[in-house]
């Protein structure tokens, strides 16, 4: 799989959510090669200002478009919201491994804390393309932060109870496991780290297979910067988030 740059023009970029848009970029070798789980660095300014570039999980595919869901958090993301229709940017990718779908594989959770939500839309499709029954979870603090019309059979959780289950998304998932068909199942899950590690507590208990995207500063994207280690679970050994996943087996790391 090879790794490019391209100077992608902006097709979309609006607010879907509080603090939460979607940018739709053209970017047709990127699109090409990109699978659900990875991620592009994208170039926020031109001006130097940041420095580095930021990283996007991909949301979303169709034929030469890729598109991301983010949240404003600094300044790399404030900038990038204020990019207007028409305009380019510079984006590198596709960065990191993705998830992994087995060929058993009958029914899919997908979990998906805050805008971490970010690399499900694009698994999910991945997985209904291939007759997987796919059930998603999103949870946030309040309503606010969801946008209700990006899934359809999605169960939601907020803190505040403001949308859906009251609780985490996690204890969402607990709601509903009687109700779940159990065969040949699997999770994935990507959000905050306390997030993770519920995730991680709960599917061991129920011996049901997790994949984990996880968060990370990353400042080049190749592992050559060593600047997002993760302890490995088997050795006293780290792995590089932006080069070994950021996708992993939840049993492969110490979260």
């Amino acid at each position: 799989m090879s790794v490019c740059i391209d100077n992608c023009e902006v097709i979309e970029n609006s607010q879907v959510a509080e603090n939460i848009y979607f940018l739709k970029t053209v970017a047709p070798n990127i699109a090409r090669e990109v699978y659900p789980g990875q991620f592009c660095n994208i170039l926020v300014s031109d001006y130097g200002t940041p420095l580095l570039r930021r990283p996007f999980s991909v949301a979303f595919r169709e034929k030469n478009i890729i598109g991301f869901l983010y949240d404003i958090v600094g300044m790399g993301t404030e900038l990038l919201s204020k990019v207007d229709v028409g305009e380019k940017i510079s984006i590198e990718g596709p960065l990191g491994n993705g998830f992994n779908i087995d060929g058993s594989l009958e029914v899919a959770l997908l979990l998906g804390g805050g805008i971490g939500i970010a690399p499900l839309p694009f698994l999910r499709e991945k997985l209904q393309k291939r007759g997987i029954n796919t059930l998603t979870f999103w949870g946030s603090k309040t309503s606010g932060k969801l946008n209700l019309s990006l899934f359809d059979n999605i169960y939601f959780a907020t803190d505040d109870g403001s949308e859906g289950f009251q609780g985490n998304v996690v204890e969402s998932v607990g709601n509903l496991w009687s109700s779940i068909s159990h065969a040949n199942l699997k999770a994935y899950a990507c959000g905050p780290t306390p997030m993770l590690i519920a995730a991680q507590n709960f599917f061991q208990e129920k011996n049901v297979p997790l994949e984990i995207s996880v968060e990370s500063r990353m400042a080049c994207g190749f592992g050559i910067c060593q600047g997002c280690p993760i302890k490995s679970a088997d050795s006293d050994e780290y792995k590089l988030v932006c080069k070994d996943g950021p996708v992993f087996n939840s049993k492969e790391v110490v979260l």
